[in-house]
């Protein structure tokens, strides 16, 4: 009995003793960007389930921000590669930056993977590596620093076959939704976009490897033609430091941040301890920025889950965001995260509506884009004191596109019948069973023209530009963030922090090495439980399972392959990976 307590009470003690050495040990940092990041914290059950164990993308910037200045922190070890990556171009720029500040603290960072793409593209996944002191590869490994592409479906062909008439209008020519159903091949315009994007983007990526590993522009370009670049050869072209297994990578980063040091993830690290909340809670009362996230296919309602799509941004979700950060005293100023193809025209006009309201009583919104932020995305942004977006962002597709596919050709032939009345001269004017009427045709065109009439003149007031500016770079066309920029769509390139930055200095206050940030909606426990009082009632923000996008006509645009966010939706998955 004795022995059994002194062996507990020597356990306990060396517990203890672990404990409090692991509170003062150096720490070596780990990142594995190998499983993806999400763009923001859960809002819902059903994201939380989903999301697991993924770090928002927020909360890795502020934690490597941080560790950049914690003397304890010695080094950084970011894991990439893997055959589920789903690291995109702009999120890896995001990254990069937030590494090179990382090192500008005399900090190590040294980046690994067991290959860059085994027998796949690992060109994004190598250029955010390419920004590290050290990259290292294992012996088997490839970098398969293809470059990038884009390849688009036209489904023409085979609705002649089926029977179905897509009847879809679009304004302008680069709105090119539509040429997936209208077309067979590539129209003049929708190549010109497309062959203009991917340069760009290609002209990122290479000239971003180039400077990091230094090498002139011809000999990174000669790599990415050359590629799949074995592991031998990669060392050998100096896209590599050194070949090594993971006990290796780690044996030489300890041997530089000292054998004791303890390893520890990102998510891990930087979370306060219960003596810290006291000052952490003061401290958040004091000048806050609030960040209110427009991710995914917008819509009217409440923000949620689509059941394919993922996330959604609804209108009732957003605009009470926006309108708590605005009344909240302490907070001086708001970030509008965008990550959002776009979608409904009268919900993103809402939330548009809102950002002016919230400039209005005083309160700087700068719109920090993301992955993608075009069409109705581009929208809700367009109103900022100031547009912030990576040089990889999508953007712009200043347009509107709306119609049907109409199936009469395809049930007739399978032997269905089908007729239908209405007292209405225009009740069937949606009805997948027969086209549209030249009277119906009218009404759907002067619906295109005023809308696009409308986000034309909106983007000119709030960029300042003319109208007809306006429309040269706009009739549909998605950009870069590098080439809206040079349009004047965009005013900054960067990323979030850049953009909580921009709107400190908006709000006349300081540069903060750890500025204080509080995301909207707040929806308190207790709220989310109960039925909302009334539309100012932040349970009334509160998310929910979305099926809608469309209104009325979500049943019929989903079935017909309209895109199933709404009229400003950018077609298509643009995702730069």
């Amino acid at each position: 009995m004795f022995e059994r307590a002194a062996h507990a009470t020597h356990e306990a003690v060396t517990q203890i003793e672990e404990a409090r050495r692991r509170r003062t040990a150096a720490l070596i940092l780990e990142l594995d960007l190998t499983e993806p990041l999400v763009e923001r914290s859960a809002t819902d059950p059903v994201s939380a389930v989903l999301a697991r164990r993924r770090l928002p993308l927020g909360v890795v910037l502020e934690r490597l921000r941080r560790a950049g200045r914690d003397p304890r922190v010695r080094a950084l070890v970011v894991k990439l590669g893997g055959t589920r990556s789903p690291l995109t171009l702009a999120r890896a720029q995001e990254l990069r930056e937030a590494v090179r500040r990382f090192r500008r603290q005399d900090k190590l960072v040294v980046a690994w993977a067991e290959t860059f793409g085994e027998m796949g593209n690992g060109s994004i996944p190598y250029y955010l590596a390419s920004a590290c002191d050290e990259v290292w590869l294992q012996p088997s490994g490839d970098v398969c620093l293809t470059g990038v592409a884009a390849q688009v479906p036209f489904l023409r062909g085979t609705l002649d076959r089926a029977g179905i008439t897509p009847q879809i209008g679009q304004r302008h020519e680069y709105k090119t939704a539509a040429n997936l159903f209208t077309e067979q091949g590539f129209t003049p315009a929708h190549r010109e976009a497309t062959e203009r994007l991917i340069d760009s983007v290609m002209e990122q990526l290479v000239g971003g490897i180039a400077e990091s590993r230094g090498l002139d522009g011809g000999e990174a370009r000669a790599l990415v033609d050359r590629a799949p670049v074995f592991a031998t050869e990669a060392l050998g072209a100096g896209l590599v430091d050194r070949l090594g297994y993971r006990d290796e990578v780690y044996a030489a980063v300890r041997e530089r941040a000292g054998s004791d040091a303890v390893l520890q993830y990102v998510g891990r690290y930087g979370r306060p301890k219960l003596g810290e909340l006291p000052a952490r809670l003061t401290a958040a009362r004091r000048d806050v920025v609030a960040v209110v996230h427009v991710s995914g296919p917008i819509h009217l309602g409440r923000s949620g889950r689509l059941p394919i799509a993922g996330g959604s941004a609804g209108s009732n979700t957003v605009v009470a965001a926006l309108r708590a950060a605005t009344e909240a005293e302490d907070v001086r100023a708001i970030v509008l995260r965008v990550a959002s193809p776009g979608g409904s025209y009268v919900a993103s006009d809402a939330i548009w509506h809102q950002v002016g309201l919230s400039r209005e009583a005083g309160k700087p919104v700068v719109a920090s884009m993301g992955d993608v932020a075009a069409s109705g995305g581009y929208f809700v942004a367009m109103g900022a004191d100031v547009i912030v977006a990576e040089p990889a962002t999508i953007t712009g597709s200043i347009g509107v596109l709306s119609g049907k596919q109409v199936v009469d050709g395809l049930v007739d032939r399978i032997g269905i019948g089908h007729e239908g009345v209405s007292p209405a001269k225009h009740g069937l004017m949606f009805s997948p069973f027969r086209q549209f009427s030249d009277d119906e045709w009218e009404r759907l065109n002067a619906w295109l023209d005023r809308v696009y009439e409308v986000f034309t003149a909106k983007v000119a007031d709030g960029r300042g530009l003319p109208v007809q500016r306006v429309h040269e770079i706009a009739r549909g066309r998605a950009w870069t963030g590098a080439d809206a920029k040079d349009r004047g769509l965009v005013d900054e390139l960067g990323g979030l922090d850049l953009a909580v930055e921009t709107a400190r200095e908006a709000a006349g206050l300081p540069p903060s090495a750890e500025p204080a940030l509080r995301a909207y909606p707040r929806v308190p426990v207790v709220a989310r439980l109960r039925a909302a009082e009334s539309s100012d009632d932040p349970a009334a923000a509160r998310a929910q399972i979305r099926l809608e996008a469309w209104s009325g006509f979500a049943d019929l645009a989903t079935r017909l392959g309209l895109p199933a966010g709404g009229p400003l939706m950018l077609p298509g998955e643009w995702r730069l990976q």
